[in-house]
C-alpha cells in the first residue's frame, strides 16, 4: 500500500512550479471544485439511457456507440468546442449464440463459468480428440511457438495454457498447425485467473477460440494423456470490417506547441452498457472539457480532449490516432492522462504507477513519475490513501508511451480482487472484485462507488489544471509562452491530423 504523500500546496509541490505561477493563482477558480459529481452521474444516466434504447450495449459497431459519439459532440458543441471526428476502421466480432463445450456421453460444462469464448472466435462444430500442447509452458509459454505444435496431430483440438505470449499468437500457431479448435485454459496465476479465460484473440479466425477455467483446463491436459480424450466445441459468431470513431477537441486558450491529452474510451463491450467502463471516465472527462474555460489565463497549455473508440477491442482508437500523428505532431504533446473506470462499486483509489516504484519493470518514459506525484501530492493533501495500479500499457495510455510519450491516470480497479488491506483503507469486500460487474451485462448505472467516482474526478480534475498551467516536472515546458508560441494557428486534430 502506497503511503501517504503530504503537500502544503494546491498545486504542484514542486518548488519551481510553485515560483513560476501568477501571483494571482490563488484567487483563480479550482477545477475540482467546479467539476461536480451531479454533472458526472447526469452524463452517465444519459449513456445508460442510449445503452437501453439500443440492445444494452454501447459497443462499436453498435448503435448504442454511434449515439453515444453523437452524444459526446453535442454535448462539446453544446460547451463551446469545435469537436472533430476521426473514422477509423475496425474488426467487428459478435458472439451470436453461447458456445457449447462438452464430452460426447459424458459431462457438459457451463457457458460462462466453465468457460467463455474469446474475442474473434471463428464459428465451428468441432467433435475431435484432445492434444494437450507444451502443458509445462517450456520456452517462452504453451503454444507461443510453432515448434511447440510440431507433431500436433491435424484435426484435433488443441489445449493451451495461458501465459507468455498473446492469445492471438496461440490461436495463429494452433490454426497454423491444423488444429479444429483451441482451449486456452488459465494459468492460475493469481486468483483473477483461475476463472474462464474471457479475453480477445485480437484478429479474426477460423476456428473456435474458448478459454476454460484453471480446473478444468488442467484437469482436460490430465485426461488428454491416454491419447483418447473426446470434446465438442460448437461457437457461433460473426465478423466484418466496420467503422468506428474518436471524439477529439481542445481548449481555444493554451500553446499548441504543447499540448495535454486528456482521454477516457467511450465504448463498452457487447455484453453491457459499460456505466462503469468506461461511461465512469467518458463522464469525467467530458464534465471538466465543459468546466475547463473557467480557468481562463490559467490555461497556458492547450488541453485536448479525446474520447476513443474500440478500446474494449485492442486500444484500437488510441493506437490509430497516434500511429497517425506526424513526428512533429508526437513532440507537441507533453504528456497523456487516461481515466477508465472511476467509479468501482468494490473500488479503490489507484494511481498509475508511473515511477515504477512498484517494480514491475515496465520503464517509463520520463516524466511520467512527475505525473503520478502531481495525484499523490494532491490526495497527500486532503489525507486520503492510495494504491499503485500498474502501469502495462492495458488502457488507451499504452499508445502514448509505446511512442515515449509521458503519461499518468487514474482508476478504481476491475476484475482483481480487493485485499485484506484494502478493505480496511477503502470499505468493502476484500476477496471480492473492485468491479463486479466488469465486462458484464450488469455494468449499468447502479453499478456505482459515488465516493470513489467523486474523489477521483477531483483529481483527473486538480490534474488537468495543473498540467495546464505547467508541464515543466514533466517535459521541461515553461510556463510562459514564448511569442511564436502565442503567434501559432490553432493545431488541428481529429480528420485533419497535420
Amino acid at each position: 500500500m502506497r503511503k501517504l504523500a503530504i503537500s502544503t500546496l494546491i498545486g504542484l509541490a514542486a518548488a519551481s512550479i510553485g515560483a513560476a505561477a501568477p501571483a494571482d493563482a490563488a484567487a483563480r477558480p479550482r477545477l475540482d471544485k467546479l467539476v461536480k459529481l451531479k454533472d458526472i452521474r447526469r452524463h452517465q444516466k444519459d449513456l445508460q439511457t442510449i445503452a437501453t434504447y439500443n440492445g444494452g450495449t454501447r459497443a462499436a459497431g453498435e448503435s448504442g456507440f454511434e449515439i453515444s459519439t453523437k452524444y459526446v459532440v453535442k454535448q462539446l458543441k453544446k460547451a463551446g468546442y469545435r469537436p472533430t471526428v476521426q473514422d477509423f476502421p475496425f474488426d467487428y466480432y459478435k458472439e451470436k449464440t453461447p458456445a457449447v463445450l462438452d464430452r460426447p456421453g459424458g459431462p457438459s460444462y457451463v457457458y460462462g463459468t466453465d468457460y467463455a469464448t474469446l474475442d474473434f472466435s471463428g464459428s465451428g462444430d468441432v467433435t475431435a480428440v484432445a492434444t494437450a500442447v507444451d502443458a509445462a509452458g517450456a520456452g517462452v509459454g504453451s503454444g507461443c511457438e510453432a515448434d511447440d505444435f510440431a507433431g500436433f496431430p491435424k484435426g484435433n483440438i488443441a489445449l493451451v495454457k495461458r501465459g507468455g505470449c498473446n492469445f492471438s499468437v496461440k490461436a495463429g500457431n494452433a490454426q497454423t498447425a491444423g488444429a479444429a479448435a483451441i482451449a486456452i485454459y488459465n494459468d492460475g496465476a493469481s486468483p483473477e485467473r483461475m476463472g474462464p479465460v474471457q479475453g480477445t484473440a485480437s484478429t479474426p479466425w477460423k476456428i473456435p477460440v474458448i478459454g476454460p477455467t484453471y480446473q478444468l483446463g488442467t484437469d482436460l491436459v490430465k485426461d488428454s494423456a491416454s491419447g483418447t480424450l473426446k470434446l465438442h466445441i460448437k461457437t457461433d459468431t460473426f465478423s466484418e470490417k466496420r467503422t468506428a470513431h474518436n471524439v477529439l477537441a481542445e481548449t481555444r486558450r493554451g500553446r499548441a506547441d504543447n499540448v495535454v491529452v486528456l482521454g477516457a474510451h467511450l465504448d463498452s463491450v457487447t455484453a453491457g452498457p459499460g456505466i462503469n467502463d468506461n461511461g465512469s471516465g467518458t463522464a469525467t472527462v467530458l464534465t471538466i472539457a465543459e468546466q475547463i474555460d473557467k480557468l481562463g489565463k490559467g490555461i497556458k497549455n492547450k488541453v485536448r480532449f479525446a474520447f476513443w473508440g474500440a478500446e474494449e477491442e485492442g486500444l484500437l482508437g488510441s493506437e490509430y490516432y497516434v500511429e497517425h500523428l506526424t513526428a512533429a505532431q508526437k513532440s507537441r504533446i507533453a504528456l497523456n492522462l487516461n481515466f477508465d473506470m472511476l467509479g468501482s462499486p468494490n473500488g479503490v483509489r489507484g494511481v498509475y504507477d508511473g515511477d515504477d516504484s512498484e517494480g514491475a519493470g515496465t520503464n517509463p518514459p520520463a516524466g511520467s513519475g512527475a505525473i503520478e506525484k502531481v495525484f499523490l501530492d494532491y490526495y497527500g493533501t486532503r489525507k486520503l490513501a492510495t494504491s499503485p495500479s500498474e502501469f502495462n500499457g492495458r488502457s488507451d495510455y499504452g499508445p502514448f508511451i509505446e511512442n515515449g510519450i509521458p503519461a499518468g491516470g487514474l482508476d478504481s480497479g476491475a476484475e482483481k480482487l480487493k485485499t485484506e488491506a484494502e478493505a480496511k483503507i477503502y470499505g468493502g469486500e476484500a476477496g471480492k472484485a473492485y468491479d463486479p460487474c466488469y465486462h458484464l451485462a450488469c455494468d449499468t448505472y447502479a453499478n456505482n462507488n459515488s465516493t470513489i467516482l467523486d474523489q477521483l474526478a477531483d483529481g483527473a480534475a486538480h490534474a488537468a489544471q495543473v498540467f495546464a498551467g505547467s508541464t515543466l516536472p514533466v517535459n521541461g515546458g515553461r510556463v510562459a509562452a514564448p511569442k511564436a508560441a502565442k503567434a501559432r494557428a490553432h493545431t488541428p486534430v481529429g480528420r485533419d491530423l497535420r
